[in-house]
């Protein structure tokens, strides 16, 4: 099983669903080292999914103190993989450190994920 850290749509019932056919189960964690943005999104099967034109998107930055709450899912690698195809260009999978002390994926600005590794 992979840990995949959500801060935005995929947290969101009707896009597990229509992403992984069942609703996830998760706990609250924060993404520690980030700062938040959000990202017009132009696929329209994405928007149709998540009911909004504009997505949450995270980077890099140099305030450690700084924390991005949401939720970490155990998931299967197919479904890691279903992810991947939800996710649009703007986004790249990285691993990151939560505050509990895991390390799971996140999906982060693509322009920014060099800086992240």
């Amino acid at each position: 099983m992979a840990l995949l850290f959500s801060y935005g749509t995929l947290q969101q019932e009707a896009v597990q669903l229509a992403t992984f056919g069942r609703r996830l189960s998760g706990a609250a964690d924060a993404l520690v080292g980030f700062e938040q943005a959000l990202v017009l999104i132009e696929d329209a099967d994405v928007v149709a999914t998540s009911g909004k034109t504009h997505h949450p998107i995270v980077r890099p930055c140099a305030d450690p103190s700084r924390r991005i709450d949401g939720t970490v899912f155990e998931l299967t690698e197919a479904e890691l993989a279903c992810a991947d195809r939800y996710e649009v260009a703007a986004y790249r999978r990285i691993a990151a450190g939560l505050a509990s002390g895991a390390r799971a994926w996140v999906y982060v600005d693509a322009r920014f994920a060099g800086d992240a590794a």
